[in-house]
């Protein structure tokens, strides 16, 4: 049996997750019930692409709207109650790296918000996990598939 685990996420993404669940049960379901009864229409269901297409979007919809219902139920919503000198969520943190000049800036977040096309960490990753608590000035060092590293913590806001 797995575990449900608890999610962090700001408000923000919190209602991203809650207006796509509202699309998915109302608008999503609505176009896939459509496409089902066209589907049928066209005869022979055993030998129906259009037919098998339709329940395997049907399928993956309804698992999507299963997710999501889960996820609101065991989301934790962050407050803007961060230390503004510590690392915690939504703090926005600068690092560089020992022995480097090049200066990298992350936003801590929960696991479900993480996207590092947009520099958003997670606050479980190894990264962010070491750095969770640390202040302007300390450093930290974090296990990688290359070996340990260790970075300076330059600035928090």
């Amino acid at each position: 049996m797995n575990e449900i685990q608890e999610s962090v996420v700001s408000q923000e993404k919190f209602d991203e997750i809650i207006k796509e669940l509202e699309h998915l049960k109302t608008v999503r379901r609505t176009e896939i019930a459509k496409n089902l009864e066209y589907a049928r229409s066209l005869g022979d269901l055993s030998e129906n692409a259009e037919y098998q297409e339709a329940r395997d979007l049907q399928a993956a919809t309804e698992e999507r709207i299963k997710k999501l219902e889960e996820l609101v139920k065991n989301t934790k919503i962050l407050t803007d109650g961060k230390k503004k000198d510590e690392v915690s969520f939504g703090s926005k943190v600068s690092i560089k790296k020992e022995g480097g000049a090049e200066i990298h800036e992350y936003t801590i977040v929960g696991s479900e918000e993480a996207d590092m096309r947009v520099k958003k960490l997670s606050h479980v990753s190894p990264l962010g996990a070491a750095m969770m608590g640390k202040k302007k000035g300390d450093t930290f060092t974090f296990d990688t598939p290359i070996g340990k590293q260790t970075y300076t913590i330059e600035k928090v806001a």
